[in-house]
């Protein structure tokens, strides 16, 4: 069984590629039924956010299966395998670790990867397509990056997606203290942008989400006017700018309805932020003359200043990942080697577990205690010592001295006195 990590993310495809291969929350339980039946798949976890898409999984052979599957996601009409990448063993541990500490994201040491990747594994877990392999893995994934955000300077000042696009609207022509901006959904993204928002002093904060309830409850907190999502065109033109980021897997904007708005705006023009993937906006809508739409991919001028600010906490973060790798490895193979530890226990326990059920029988039909004892003891030292009593014999036989000595180290030191104990009968 080898590791495997593969997908597609931010820096191998744009957001209409990764688009195709995002999963909602509700579609990852069935996408890992489906996995863990293919051939090989022992155990596998799926991670899916706006920027990636990957899957982690303990699997026979080279993983093609997976990247098969993952290429050619249902529903997609194309082939994604040219924008796939691929790790595996102590490389695809490397690449987790990373993507945990914030290390792999367009933001980098943004602090929601994280929460992400623990979703990802409870989600698993959940699904019962997580076991021992995978589950250590995670751990030591989550140990690492709360080591590179405790002992570096990556998690200060931590910056969103969210946080970015609120600061390239302060940098535009529709600049949120002048402006009445729209919310589209209510989730976390959604809700960090809110409180950045309310902090450059918006002047007018409008939420729009599907339950109008989450609407409501996150206008509440921010001092915004809440509206139904069936109630969105009617609005939608009072809006400078517009945010959105939900879980829709169809556009929640069309053409036509900005193109409606722009007209009752007498073509005053919009910025739209789109933060979702699948996109919230329909891709068209950029080819408005006053339509101005921004998608997460959009962000890379804001990156690049974030890149420069903490690139030298990054190095120390990767040094970090790179010692929590190479722990993991020893732990991997400290545990293969523990293999035949484990056996003889087993062993042990499975011959114990016989013979005293066994005891407990022969006393209930009444036969005497001491003798029931004495037969215990006798049958159970002899079965432990069978096998390890023929192997010697075996090596005597053969002139192995090297196992011999290895053997000899096992014993207690009073056993090595007693050259002339009797050898239990096989």
């Amino acid at each position: 069984m080898t590791l495997h990590a593969l997908g597609i993310n931010h820096q191998t495809a744009p957001v209409a590629l990764r688009e195709r291969v995002a999963f909602g929350d509700s579609a990852v339980p069935a996408a890992l039924a489906e996995l863990r039946a293919l051939p090989g798949v022992r155990e596998v976890a799926l991670l899916s956010t706006c920027n990636r898409t990957e899957l982690y999984a303990l699997a026979d052979g080279d993983g093609r299966a997976l990247a098969d599957w993952l290429a050619t996601h249902p529903g997609d009409d194309g082939d994604l395998h040219a924008y796939l990448y691929r790790h595996a063993g102590d490389d695809a541990a490397r690449h987790l670790f990373r993507v945990a500490s914030g290390l792999d994201s367009l933001v980098l040491g943004e602090p929601q990867i994280l929460g992400q990747v623990k979703q990802a594994w409870a989600t698993a877990r959940g699904a019962g397509t997580l076991g021992g392999e995978l589950d250590r893995l995670f751990q030591h994934a989550f140990v690492t990056a709360k080591r590179a955000r405790s002992e570096t300077r990556i998690g200060s000042s931590p910056v969103s997606v969210a946080s970015l696009a609120v600061r390239l609207a302060q940098e535009s022509f529709a600049r949120p203290a002048d402006s009445v901006v729209l919310l589209i959904g209510a989730g976390e993204t959604i809700e960090l942008t809110a409180r950045h928002l309310v902090q450059a002093k918006v002047k007018r904060l409008l939420v729009a989400n599907r339950t109008y309830q989450h609407a409501q409850e996150l206008a509440a907190r921010h001092g915004a006017v809440a509206l139904p999502l069936d109630e969105l065109e009617r609005h939608l033109f009072l809006a400078d700018i517009v945010f959105s980021a939900t879980a829709s897997q169809a556009p929640i904007l069309s053409r036509t309805q900005i193109a409606h708005a722009l007209s009752l705006r007498k073509r005053r023009p919009m910025l739209l932020m789109d933060l979702a993937v699948p996109r919230d906006i329909a891709a068209d809508v950029a080819e408005l003359d006053d339509a101005f739409v921004y998608t997460v991919d959009d962000l890379d001028r804001v990156v690049e200043h974030n890149r420069r600010g903490r690139r030298e906490a990054a190095n120390d973060a990767e040094a970090i990942v790179d010692l929590q790798v190479a722990r993991y490895a020893e732990a991997q193979a400290f545990g293969s080697r523990n293999q035949p530890l484990k056996r003889l226990r087993a062993h042990g326990e499975a011959t114990r577990a016989e013979l005293l059920a066994r005891a407990r029988q022969q006393l209930a039909t009444g036969q005497d205690p001491a003798a029931v004892l004495e037969q215990l003891a006798y049958t159970l030292t002899n079965r432990l010592l069978h096998a390890p009593t023929a192997a010697m014999r075996e090596a005597v036989a053969r002139g192995n001295l090297d196992f011999l000595r290895s053997f000899d180290e096992l014993l207690p030191p009073a056993a090595h006195d007693d050259d002339d104990a009797a050898d239990p009968a096989p």
